[in-house]
């Protein structure tokens, strides 16, 4: 691993430079010894290891000092193994439902040739799919070879930059596929370079929330879908946080994309725009210890859910805000919906990876939201663990688009750079695969990369059904 990389992001979370001593890698190359996993033009393996890399030190130190033991209390050694990192990195792809491959990207989510450029569209969910359709006047026959054709005859006749702008104003999702210097020179992708990788404020003097027991993990509302904000709870719900997803019984959402991102957690419906919904909401708040949120930025705001205001009702919690651009007030798309492929589109990351034939590609996984998850995560864990000593309600937030940018900008290729005889055992993903039945069903899984001495070695309870359980903390 390049130490490095992993060291400052360590340092850039608050950490103790001292503990860096703890982490050691276990190496994986493919079978030819070719080449390691994760493969691609950017240095997408040492994402993957310096993000999860924190993530479990900042879990080793969460469960050392606040946990188990006080502050001279000894943080247990970190095992980072590329083999688990990179199943876990595609935990989606590799899940199996009673043998069944979930699905991933819907028909109309690709990218489409336009007047002088590509497009990115993201139409996974039936509100999107609607709103694209409507800004491109296609009407929906529900035949989607027959709208796929349609569309790609309407796209072929208009400049990708102006069906971004269209798509938008209806509420759907697309982006022009930019290289790396035309984002860079965008107002966007410019506010985004600013930014702090992850954003880590203290908002009062609030002294520290004490944990439900000794021995226990804290308190956890998860308000956040698809796949980065829940990696990041899924991770905090095998480190033995109580974790409770929250989702409005209005909104769907992918019983596949739940099976893969629900391992420990609990699963409840609440309509915060009624006054029962806001009463258990209140009630819940009142006890926990940690709010993550990842819709659109400042859609939760008319429920009283800034990070403010939260902080307000509960002095002393920690607010977790996860967005696809940077937030509100972060340039011109700060508060735009958006989703990993459509940063990678936008960034320049597609045109990077892009295929012999010209055309864009993608990386090798979700790394965007996958590693900002791990991000959050650890970002949280070691809030936590300051608020042992300083106490303070603390705001953390992170934005795919600035991942990205770490990606593009500050990472360091270690290929060029690592030894011969660092090389490890070949990849295999069944070595990190497991079996778990559920009441979805007998589930194949990624196990968890986030491991420590003495760590725990999988979820307390398997995926439910969403929204199969009652509003309460256990």
């Amino acid at each position: 691993m390049d130490q490095r990389s992993w060291a400052r992001l360590w340092a850039a979370l608050g950490g103790d430079p001292d503990l860096s001593e703890r982490v050691r890698l276990v190496p994986r190359t493919s079978p030819d010894g070719a080449g390691g996993v994760l493969p691609a033009r950017l240095p997408v393996r040492e994402l993957a290891r310096s993000t999860v890399a924190v993530c479990a030190l900042a879990a080793a130190e969460f469960e050392a000092r606040c946990v188990t033991g006080g502050a001279g209390t000894a943080v247990p050694g970190v095992g980072v193994d590329d083999g688990a990192v990179a199943t876990a990195f595609v935990s989606e792809r590799r899940l199996r439902i009673d043998g069944r491959a979930p699905a991933t990207f819907a028909p109309l989510s690709r990218f489409w040739r336009t007047d002088g450029g590509w497009l990115r569209t993201h139409a996974n969910y039936p509100h999107h799919r609607a709103r694209l359709l409507s800004a491109l006047g296609v009407p929906d026959d529900g035949d989607d070879e027959a709208l796929a054709a349609a569309v790609a005859a309407v796209l072929a006749e208009r400049r990708a930059e102006d069906v971004e702008e269209a798509v938008y104003a209806a509420g759907g999702l697309a982006v022009a596929v930019r290289t790396p210097g035309q984002w860079s020179a965008h107002p966007q992708g410019s506010a985004v370079a600013r930014l702090p990788l992850v954003g880590m404020e203290r908002l009062d003097d609030a002294p520290a929330l004490s944990l439900p027991s000794p021995g226990s993990g804290p308190r956890v509302l998860d308000l956040t879908r698809v796949i980065a904000g829940p990696v990041a709870t899924r991770t905090l719900a095998l480190l033995g946080a109580d974790v409770l997803r929250i989702d409005s019984p209005h909104l769907p959402e992918s019983a596949d994309a739940h099976a893969d991102t629900g391992f420990g957690k609990r699963s409840a419906l609440l309509d915060l725009a009624s006054r029962s919904g806001r009463a258990s909401f209140e009630e819940l708040l009142g006890k926990a210890h940690v709010v993550v949120t990842g819709y659109r930025p400042g859609a939760l705001d008319r429920f009283g859910l800034s990070a403010g205001e939260l902080a307000g009702r509960r002095p002393g919690v920690v607010v977790a805000e996860l967005s696809a651009w940077g937030g509100p007030g972060v340039g011109p798309w700060g508060g735009r919906r958006g989703f990993d492929s459509l940063v990678q589109a936008a960034s320049g990351i597609a045109v990077t990876e892009g295929g012999a034939d010209g055309g864009p590609g993608v990386l090798p996984a979700q790394a965007l939201d996958h590693g900002t998850g791990y991000l959050l995560a650890a970002a949280v864990l070691r809030s936590l663990t300051d608020q042992r000593s300083g106490g303070g309600s603390r705001l953390v937030r992170s934005a795919l688009a600035r991942t990205a940018h770490w990606l593009q900008h500050e990472l360091e290729d270690p290929q060029a750079r690592e030894e011969p005889d660092e090389a490890g055992e070949p990849y295999d993903p069944a070595d990190w695969l497991d079996e778990t039945g559920s009441p979805l069903g007998r589930l194949r899984h990624a196990v968890s990369p986030v491991a420590y001495d003495g760590g725990p070695g999988g979820w307390a309870r398997p995926p439910g059904r969403p929204g199969a359980d009652a509003p309460v903390w256990e």
